[in-house]
């Protein structure tokens, strides 16, 4: 399982013109499962993406998570959005192979347990349509975007 996190200061998607997902200040989560992924990645890559500190305090330094900005006024939201695209292999030929990529019978349940997963911790949630052709508008901030792989949480850290 892959999440690019990018923090933005809006963030929508639409469908055939319509719009449906939104958010204002928050998180937009790229996410992509792959073959073999198993549904107890979400809440982890979740809890992870949530205490991350990527968000500013008062002087301006990234000291906060999605989860210390609950309690604020302004609340960010997340937009969370499939991408299979994340498991493109294009390391042969020209013409990118997602063989990697999780079938949709398991990648989408596991994209609404993302979502799910950030609903019971209180945030505002949006989303994409699963399957759907989608146009992604956001306002990067920072920018701010990192990536978060389940892979690398079960590898030891060196250094």
């Amino acid at each position: 399982m892959r999440i690019l996190v990018q923090r933005v200061t809006e963030a929508a998607v639409t469908v055939d013109d319509a719009i449906v997902g939104e958010i204002d200040a928050g998180l937009l989560l790229l996410v992509g499962i792959a073959a073999g992924d198993t549904p107890d990645l979400a809440p982890a890559l979740c809890e992870k993406v949530a205490n991350l500190r990527i968000f500013e305090d008062d002087d301006g330094r990234m000291n906060h998570s999605l989860l210390d900005l609950l309690a604020g006024e302004t609340v960010p939201g997340v937009l969370v959005v499939s991408q299979f695209t994340l498991y493109g292999d294009v390391r042969k030929g020209r013409r990118p192979s997602f063989s990697h990529a999780a079938q949709s019978a398991i990648a989408a349940p596991m994209i609404d347990a993302c979502a799910a997963w950030f609903r019971a911790a209180g945030v505002r949630v949006g989303m994409g349509e699963f399957g759907a052709h989608m146009r992604v508008h956001l306002v990067n901030d920072g920018p701010v975007t990192l990536w978060v792989d389940s892979d690398d949480l079960r590898r030891p850290r060196r250094g």
